[in-house]
């Protein structure tokens, strides 16, 4: 009987990969949250930075602006950047293009908190 239960669950894990092979893949997002501590040093991150953001077609959604914190705490500024997807975001991050861009912000020149999330994609 058991045997019967995994070929079954089987099938079953297979039918819902193939159905998610059809829906597109989820967006990928960066999060940044971030204190400038030298604005000319960031100023070069922000140039240098624009290399690797064109290579992976990213897509600013939230690019500083106002906000309010509710709950919690915050930096100065916030930034949401788009990928086609999660993969993509990260390969981004660990680029080459990225890597040469954050050596603008090392030294003081900013402090923050990123992170690489996959978005929902739900029928």
């Amino acid at each position: 009987m058991l045997g019967a239960l995994t070929r079954v669950s089987a099938k079953v894990s297979a039918k819902e990969a193939a159905s998610e092979r059809n829906h597109p893949m989820a967006k990928g997002y960066w999060i940044a949250r971030v204190d400038v501590h030298d604005e000319d040093a960031y100023g070069k991150y922000r140039d240098a930075n624009a290399a690797a953001f064109g290579k992976y077609g990213a897509r600013f959604v939230v690019r500083g602006g106002n906000f309010e914190t509710m709950e919690g705490t915050s930096r100065a500024r916030n930034v949401v950047i788009e990928f086609d997807n999660y993969e993509t975001a990260v390969e981004c991050y660990r680029s080459p293009e990225y890597q040469h861009a954050m050596q603008f912000r090392s030294g003081g020149a900013s402090e923050g908190d990123l992170i690489i999330i996959e978005g929902y994609d739900a029928p």
